[in-house]
């Protein structure tokens, strides 16, 4: 065999180790396995409700943040309490949702929270004709919610108490009556049946739009409120423990997205309509609610202010003035979030 021969089989073998250890480390990259396979399997994720809420969740699905870490994700619609459940037993890895899980996690739920996800999509809204503008204004009035203690209701309590009003249905001052729909909360204002529809997105901004109704508070805006993270990224505790790396890559599919709708707000309307995730009459209206949400750039050297762990605190205070939490604001806060490594 001549020299020339050697080489030659020397560089072809060379050659065929060099392109197995690459296909060995795309494989293990954290996306798809060789195979095709997703790395972490099939997963759910409760966000199937129609709600701007769910952008990010969204977004990921449909640019391909999800797969790009290895998940492959399917939405699903479920309520708050079914959430709840999912996290809870692990059914669920992750959901996105507000402080309305304090209360639950307080009382034994399985549930950690491991991000910040967007600030305020709650507003207050009266007929257009009214002259209540602030919480002495509505003593003796009734106010439409979506159901008790949920987040609407707890928001609408700490602004009342914040200002010198009870919010404690017991002492008469207001009264909550619950609606399923948000389209028959805005029928009995409109009769005159209550007074203040306290209300999610995007339907507030619709209203105030419309002309049928006025906004006296909104979470994204009002000082105490705004600036803060309002909804989490809320993660099962047994999933955390027994697969974290999953967390992990969650995590930063929902950064990518986060920071993709920061740069394209309204590219990211117009896939939310066309995919029929939330209904959009009008994409100006859904394009700013996304802005005022500020979803964070992740992609930033130096990020902004906001801080998640301080914001649950924050809130965890407010819920713990009018009675909603036991704990004290700051253990609360030191027991539930967790920094999850993103790097693993």
């Amino acid at each position: 065999m001549t020299n020339l021969t050697v080489k030659k089989i020397l560089c072809v073998a060379s050659l065929g180790v060099l392109l197995v250890g690459m296909l060995s480390a795309c494989s293990q990259s954290g996306n798809t396995t060789a195979s095709g396979e997703y790395e972490f399997g099939r997963i759910e994720l409760p966000v199937n409700d129609g709600s701007l809420c769910g952008g990010p969740t969204y977004i990921a699905l449909e640019k391909g943040f999800f797969k790009e870490e290895g998940l492959d994700v399917v939405l699903t619609a479920s309520d708050a309490e079914a959430r709840k459940v999912g996290l809870n037993n692990g059914t669920y890895p992750l959901v996105n949702g507000d402080f309305q899980f304090f209360q639950s996690i307080e009382n034994g739920v399985k549930i950690k929270i491991v991000d910040g996800l967007h600030n305020g999509c709650i507003k207050f809204l009266v007929r257009p004709d009214s002259t209540i503008s602030k919480p002495e204004d509505i003593i003796g009035k009734k106010i439409a919610i979506n159901e008790v203690g949920d987040t609407p209701h707890q928001v609408v309590s700490m602004w009342l108490e914040e200002g010198g009003v009870s919010a404690d249905p017991t002492d008469g001052e207001v009264e909550f009556l619950p609606f399923a729909d948000a389209n028959l909360q805005f029928e009995a204002l409109d009769k005159g049946e209550v007074d203040v529809v306290a209300a999610w997105d995007p339907v507030g901004s619709i209203k105030e739009q419309e002309g049928s109704a006025k906004v006296i508070f909104d979470l994204s805006k009002e000082e105490g409120f705004k600036d803060r993270f309002c909804c989490f990224l809320f993660a099962s505790e047994k999933t955390l423990e027994a697969e974290p790396k999953k967390v992990a890559a969650l995590i930063r599919a929902y950064h990518k997205a986060e920071t993709w709708i920061a740069h394209n707000p309204i590219e990211a309307v117009k896939i939310i309509a066309e995919k029929n995730y939330s209904q959009i009459d009008d994409p100006g209206i859904a394009e700013t609610l996304l802005k005022d949400y500020q979803y964070m750039d992740h992609s930033m050297e130096v990020s902004d202010d906001r801080n998640p762990k301080t914001d649950v605190e924050y809130f965890a205070e407010k819920l713990h003035n009018i009675g909603y939490l036991n704990s004290d604001p700051k253990q609360f806060a030191d027991d539930v979030f967790v920094e999850v490594d993103l790097e693993q």
